[in-house]
């Protein structure tokens, strides 16, 4: 099968082209960001990338064409593909058809956390000898892809793995699907890690995103797993409208919990109050805690112990981009996160503020979401950035000034329209020992790279 991808530059949309590739198809795309890394990635599998949506794309004659939801109406190729009545499917209906049909997938759904707690479960599974496939929105140190297929079990080398890990966005699919994009996935376990108020661009409310999240529950079989953040009123709420699925809880109680973190970042596992092992590892946060929890219950759901599960973490390595390392120079340290929410803000300054106790942290933001853009977090702005010492925002990009939201913060944050003008007052105030937290869900104009550079001169 010869399938075009429109859109094929995105994280979700790369990762369904490198599958397709895995599997044989003939694989061709388009975006309108066609740049390194992706595209590098991408040409280097042997997929052919075209700029632009232009119409004359048609004479490529693919079986069907893949749509991404970065597509509207009104790009050319589309509306050819309109016009002539050409074959096409979104890329989450195009994955669950060609992918997933026959596997027991493992969803990991919620407002924060996904792309992490799928990593975890996916290097669980891996550790265990059951090679699973993944499509992830990010690259997992463990693996270095984003997206493959499964591979033959070492217990079982005639058979392929069954198992899929799914990083379960609640974006809408295309132009023309507008449900969320996990209702293709029909998994067999799922993980809901927690459900926050995101993506104004698209829901009007958190009714909303309940009513998506409530349409997933309805596909998980009864002998299915449905591992849920026991903390979270918005999830109650959205299995309380039904449920058909054993549930199994984390952060209380009455299920799956993270005891307190060492020093070194160890912590004990338990489940209704009994130890089940201590996880000893160096990764961050409250947060990963409660994401490794999700994932050793949804393994268990597979087969795989919880004392494999438990020795699993201790080789995990972390996400690109979520508390990353990019360099030090002159004793400062830089940090490259994808914390674009409030709550993950907060979230993440905390658990650096736990590694680093009363080092300096200074935060350098970009607020470029969909939903920051609109301005609609941004009361939630000054407070999730209350830990840190000094904090520099970026605004070029706004449509709101940042100026009220940021007025607790005080003299501490400074608001800057020039990429420049910010390095060269990061620069200026940072000093040796300090952190130097970037936060976007963008490449932020290279800023990591001239940082460094600027405080090694």
């Amino acid at each position: 099968m010869h399938i075009h991808i429109l859109g094929i530059c995105g994280t979700f949309m790369g990762g369904i082209a490198a599958l397709a590739k895995a599997a044989g198809h003939q694989v061709t795309g388009c975006d309108t960001n066609v740049y390194p890394p992706m595209s590098t990635q991408l040409e280097a599998m042997g997929i052919e990338l075209i700029a632009g949506f232009g119409a004359e794309q048609v004479a490529l004659n693919p079986d069907v064409y893949v749509i991404g939801n970065v597509v509207t109406r009104g790009k050319p190729l589309m509306e050819e593909i309109l016009n002539r009545g050409l074959p096409y499917i979104s890329g989450p209906q195009w994955l669950a058809e060609n992918v997933l049909l026959d596997k027991w997938v493992l969803a990991v759904a919620g407002t924060h956390g996904k792309t992490t707690t799928s990593s975890m479960l996916a290097w669980i599974l891996e550790a265990a000898g059951l090679a699973p496939g993944f499509l992830i929105g990010g690259i997992p140190e463990n693996f270095g892809v984003s997206a493959r297929l499964p591979g033959a079990p070492a217990l079982d080398a005639a058979s392929r793995s069954p198992f899929f890990v799914m990083e379960a966005d609640e974006y809408d699919t295309a132009f023309f699907d507008k449900r969320s994009k996990f209702v293709h996935y029909r998994p067999r376990t799922v993980v809901l890690n927690n459900l926050e108020f995101d993506h104004a661009d698209i829901f009007a409310d958190l009714g909303a995103i309940e009513t998506q999240f409530h349409h997933l529950v309805r596909t998980v079989p009864g002998q299915g797993l449905i591992v849920a953040n026991g903390r979270e009123a918005s999830l109650t709420r959205v299995l309380e409208r039904g449920c058909w699925t054993a549930v199994e809880h984390f952060g209380v109680s009455n299920g799956w919990q993270a005891g307190e973190a060492d020093a070194d970042g160890s912590f004990d596992v338990l489940l209704d109050g009994v130890l089940q092992g201590r996880v000893q590892w160096d990764v961050l946060g409250e947060h990963n805690r409660l994401n490794a929890v999700a994932a050793i219950a949804a393994a268990r759901h597979v087969g795989v112990p919880v004392k494999d599960a438990i020795a699993a973490l201790r080789d995990f390595r972390n996400v690109k981009r979520r508390m990353e390392v990019k360099g030090v120079a002159r004793g400062i340290t830089v940090y490259d996160d994808f914390a674009h929410h409030p709550t993950a803000i907060a979230t993440t300054i905390a658990g650096l503020r736990h590694k680093v106790g009363r080092k300096r942290i200074l935060a350098v933001l970009e607020p470029r979401s969909n939903t920051m853009k609109l301005g609609t977090m941004k009361d939630a702005l000054g407070e999730s950035l209350q830990d840190a010492d000094r904090v520099f925002c970026y605004a070029a990009n706004l449509g709101w000034s940042p100026a009220e939201a940021l007025l607790p913060l005080g003299d501490k944050a400074q608001i800057f329209d020039d990429l420049d003008a910010l390095i060269a007052a990061v620069v200026a105030e940072a000093a040796t020992d300090d952190q130097v937290l970037v936060m976007s869900n963008g490449s932020f104009g290279g800023i990591h790279d001239k940082l460094l550079l600027q405080l090694e001169r």
